[in-house]
């Protein structure tokens, strides 16, 4: 239909069929993993404010956005007040993991929770555990937010630590880290 692709050779338009149809199949792939992450927020690093009241460190970010943290099974916790962004910011490492083909699953730690109790009830837990230690990084958003049952903190547990052999944690909570033994 384009008669000007006749006068390229066919060495040419044959490399320009393969580059079109490579660049199709890794669009498909990041559009699956970025769906597949489950994210609420499309959320982009190059999109991040770093006003000086989010007290953010650009060079930090920079550094964090090769994801090799998450290659080397490191985790990653943000903390803050309610309205900083830290689901959207979360979320952007989380699409940045997806454009380098690393697989992630993002939870609200409330939906984990109900999740976990519908789990035991009808004999799903196995495959719920295998599923959060699959992606190589999982974000679990607002923890310290919605009540945790004796069950819940022990999945919860378990899930954390074989985490430390499979994957990384990226955490999201407007609690400091010494709060969280209590909850």
């Amino acid at each position: 239909d384009n008669p000007g692709l006749q006068e390229i050779g066919f060495e040419d338009r044959m490399g320009m069929l393969i580059e079109h149809e490579w660049a199709e199949r890794e669009n498909r792939k990041l559009k699956r993993l970025v769906r597949g992450a489950g994210l609420p927020e499309a959320a982009c690093l190059e999109d991040v404010d770093y006003r000086t009241t989010r007290n953010l460190d650009k060079p930090f970010v920079a550094t964090l956005s090769s994801c090799e943290w998450i290659r080397r099974r490191q985790n990653l916790i943000i903390l803050g007040a309610t309205g900083l962004g830290k689901t959207w910011l979360a979320c952007a490492f989380a699409t940045q993991a997806c454009r380098l083909k690393l697989a992630a699953t993002f939870y609200r730690v409330s939906d984990l929770f109900a999740d976990i109790a519908v789990a035991t009830l009808d004999g799903s837990l196995p495959k719920l555990k295998v599923a959060l230690n699959k992606p190589q990084l999982l974000v679990l958003d607002d923890f310290g937010i919605g009540g945790m049952t004796v069950q819940a903190a022990h999945v919860l547990l378990d899930v954390v630590d074989r985490r430390m052999r499979t994957g990384a944690l990226l955490i999201t909570s407007q609690y400091p880290t010494d709060q969280w033994h209590g909850f």
